[in-house]
């Protein structure tokens, strides 16, 4: 996967200011995108993979990218696919009129997560303070993304690059989420 690719889709949100903004780490809100659950079987991924402009991953914890898209593998039928917020409608009618009568599951949930793009060399270290996960490039690639708990929160984390990770939680969680990230990397400033 190129961070490259993955940067022209996760960006930062130009109308907020850094969540936090330290020597070894940073959070950042991502900018709003499009985001939708996909569920099919394995018989319509190529179809649904064609109409998005990226193929869909069967690896789990796997994704794939393609400029301004990402299909993000979350279980053995379930997807979340990524675009641009003013694609939504675009993608949504290309998926569904490929498919047509094929059965599958497309879903908008644009407005359900937000996410922070959490980066830097301490990026490992902050995402440790709550989230039990070897994050190392050996067990965990650039690329590879799971959905687990950080703290009591559900979240989705996808490491978009070497030491970057995009941390995604339902909108009613982030401000937890984001908080105790911004909270525990006081202990860096404190160091």
């Amino acid at each position: 996967m190129s961070d490259l690719l993955a940067s022209d889709l996760i960006t930062p949100d130009a109308g907020e200011a850094p969540l936090l903004s330290l020597c070894g780490v940073s959070i950042l809100k991502a900018a709003p995108m499009a985001r939708l659950s996909f569920r099919a079987r394995e018989t319509s991924l190529k179809t649904a993979g064609d109409a998005f402009g990226v193929e869909l991953p069967v690896k789990p914890q796997s994704s794939t990218v393609a400029a301004k898209r990402a299909a993000l593998w979350l279980g053995p039928d379930e997807w979340t696919l990524l675009a641009p917020e003013d694609e939504l409608q675009a993608v949504f009618v290309a998926i569904e009129e490929k498919l047509g009568d094929e059965p599958h599951a497309l879903v908008n949930v644009s407005e359900r997560s937000d996410a922070v793009i959490v980066s830097g060399e301490k990026a490992v270290w902050l995402l440790n303070t709550g989230i039990f996960i070897d994050f190392s490039l050996e067990t965990f690639p650039v690329g590879t993304v799971t959905r687990t708990i950080f703290h009591k929160s559900p979240v989705m984390v996808w490491r978009t690059g070497e030491d970057t990770f995009v941390v995604e939680a339902w909108v009613s969680f982030m401000d937890y989420v984001a908080g105790i990230l911004v909270q525990s990397a006081g202990e860096l400033a404190a160091a």
